[in-house]
């Protein structure tokens, strides 16, 4: 059986300012194979939590840190992968980015985040910049460029977009169908006895891609219903948070807009459409039913709890790494365009016709 001498009694003779603490030193010291070191710095999941916590004593004692440039230049990779989003400060990608990290770790893989503010310059810097010099791929949620001129942009660098965009013919895309998403929101509020139903938290001017798809299946499920489409009942926000909510919603009512629905954009554009409704002596669902847009961990939290379309985030992580994964590993066939799926996370803010909610929709109290 390997057996380890005291930590405290070898750490000392590996701390040489003059040398590089080697995986051999740290297998030395641990009493181990090099290959069980090189498995646990590279986070592979088949090692016991026993071996795992011995080896990272070790790994901790003498200072280890590992030789990225180096291993790169021998293996040609650097086990790092990026991802690539406009703000970390919005929930939904702050939540993708904690189950991405999670499923890069369980492969071996470790995430570096990089923030693009939704501009061109940004996610361009991202696909063939800084991120694309020091990783082996990149997942990108871009806000401004198309897959196509991605495709154009990242060179030999293995890129893999999520989001609904003009689909191109190298690609690799993922996303959920936000037209489908949006008919099945408007269609539960016509079930709740909803018949003016607004939308609330689009972009002023241009849209983008999330909200024009989002907008187009809350059209038809308008006409599905035999509903009038009006532009009156739309709200727009000049600032894509919820403060910019608070003021939108908020101006809209004071000059008399009459909803007894709102579907919103985002969970932002949800929860500052619920505080715009609350200064204005007005409540969910009783006086207008609101549904929020990527169902946001503090969803359940609020009072009411919210009701919001719930991307399958895990599918998206997991589909994503197996598509970049498979083009690192040299595959060259055209782009694949793959739809994940997504639920009704019902809450308090539009229950059911009953009046009930999901269990994981409950508000805490």
């Amino acid at each position: 059986m390997d057996t380890a001498p005291p930590i405290e009694d070898l750490a000392a003779g590996y701390r040489s300012p003059m040398s590089r603490v080697t995986l051999q030193d740290v297998a030395d010291h641990a009493g181990v194979s090099m290959k069980t070191v090189s498995n646990v710095v590279r986070g592979y999941v088949h090692v016991s939590d026993a071996m795992r916590t011995r080896v990272q004593a070790s790994l901790d004692a003498l200072g280890y840190r590992p030789n990225v440039l180096g291993r790169s230049l021998a293996t040609g990779r650097s086990t790092m992968l990026a991802f690539a989003f406009a703000d970390l400060r919005r929930p939904y990608f702050a939540e993708l980015a904690h189950v991405l990290s999670r499923v890069c770790a369980a492969r071996g893989y470790q995430l570096l985040l990089e923030e693009t503010a939704g501009t061109a310059d940004g996610e361009r810097s991202a696909v063939r910049g800084r991120a694309a010099g020091m990783v082996d791929g990149v997942i990108v949620h871009p806000q401004d460029l198309t897959p196509a001129r991605i495709d154009e942009l990242r060179g030999d660098s293995p890129v893999v977009y999520l989001g609904e965009g003009d689909r191109s013919a190298r690609a690799d895309q993922i996303a959920i169908d936000n037209v489908l998403a949006a008919e099945e929101a408007v269609a539960h509020l016509v079930a709740l006895g909803r018949r003016r139903i607004g939308f609330a938290g689009h972009e002023i001017g241009e849209l983008s891609r999330p909200s024009a798809l989002r907008l187009e299946g809350y059209r038809n499920g308008l006409r599905e219903a035999g509903l009038p489409v009006e532009d009156s009942l739309l709200v727009p926000r000049e600032v894509g948070d919820d403060r910019g909510a608070v003021v939108a919603v908020g101006a809209a009512l004071d000059r008399g807009l009459e909803v007894d629905a709102l579907l919103c954009r985002d969970d932002l554009a949800a929860l500052g459409a619920l505080r715009a409704m609350h200064l204005r002596g007005l409540h969910a669902p009783d006086d207008i039913a609101v549904i929020g847009w990527d169902a946001i961990g503090l969803a359940a939290s609020l009072v009411p709890s919210l009701t919001s379309v719930a991307p399958d985030t895990v599918a998206l992580a997991e589909s994503a790494l197996e598509m970049l994964l498979g083009r690192i590993e040299g595959h060259d066939g055209p782009g694949r365009h793959l739809t994940v799926g997504h639920r009704l996370l019902v809450g308090e803010s539009a229950p059911y016709a009953d009046g009930t909610v999901d269990a994981d929709q409950r508000a805490v109290g």
